[in-house]
């Protein structure tokens, strides 16, 4: 899998540059979406019993810096959703490149579908398949199946906390040949509290663990409403990897988004 589509639909925000410059961020959420469709790496809750039966999201981003230094960055997301009963089926894309002074610092492709079967109680089952590509991560692509359990442990108007977890297979491509298959563990919390009748902030946190390193992911956020229709959203997002290969450029990742969000 050396050759990796470019046209993959959603991508995610690596500015860690944006003291200045022109932003441009737009959301297409649905009114009764649930955390479900929000992440694929973290523990979701289920849907709202009045969740319509499809829902979907959009993201569009691009930044543009002149002056002492040029750059650029295109940020591009999606997801699609799914309720049919006791389950939730949703598909991600996204993709991101930033170039500085002509020159590509930053270029990622991710593809993930996720299952999610729930039971009686606050217990769930699920399951997620993924392939990524980070062109400066020393790796040509990544693909990660995982299945397990879930519990949702809150579940109050103002508080919502679940984790999950269960084991899994990867299997690396690296950028200098050679390919590797590994067992996973892994592990995940999504916890969100409701500031006010505008605001909520979301947390969530997962962990993957193979024999030759460990994979971390951290993502914050906090959305303000607007509008009925409108809302504007922060982010912040960490992904380390404790023991990348040589190529790698770094060993964590930060990301960080502000978005208009467009509810309909």
């Amino acid at each position: 899998m050396t050759a990796f589509p470019l046209c993959l639909g959603k991508l995610f925000l690596r500015l860690s540059r944006l003291s200045a410059g022109l932003t441009l961020g737009i959301m297409l959420v649905p009114h009764q979406a649930s955390a479900a469709s929000d992440n694929l790496f973290y523990a979701p809750p289920a849907a709202a019993e009045d969740s319509p039966s499809f829902s979907g999201q959009a993201e569009l981003g691009y930044t543009s810096l002149s002056g002492n230094s040029n750059s650029e960055t295109l940020l591009a997301k999606g997801t699609a959703a799914w309720f049919r009963g006791p389950w939730t089926h949703t598909l991600r894309a996204q993709t991101t490149r930033v170039e500085d002074n002509n020159e590509v610092s930053t270029e990622q492709y991710l593809l993930g579908a996720r299952e999610r079967y729930s039971l009686q109680g606050p217990h769930y089952l699920f399951g997620l398949a993924r392939i990524e590509k980070d062109r400066f991560s020393g790796f040509d692509n990544q693909f990660t199946t995982i299945i397990g359990y879930g519990r949702q442990l809150l579940d109050g108007p103002d508080h919502s906390l679940s984790i999950e977890g269960g084991p899994g297979y990867r299997r690396d491509d690296y950028e200098t040949g050679g390919s590797e298959d590994l067992a996973v563990g892994y592990a995940a919390a999504d916890y969100q509290y409701r500031i006010s009748d505008t605001a909520r902030f979301v947390q969530q946190l997962s962990i993957e663990a193979t024999q030759n390193e460990v994979t971390n992911r951290s993502y914050s956020a906090v959305t303000v409403a607007l509008t009925s229709q409108l809302a504007l959203k922060f982010s912040h997002e960490i992904r380390s990897n404790t023991n990348p290969p040589d190529e790698a450029s770094v060993h964590t990742d930060r990301t960080t988004a502000a978005s208009i969000l467009y509810n309909f």
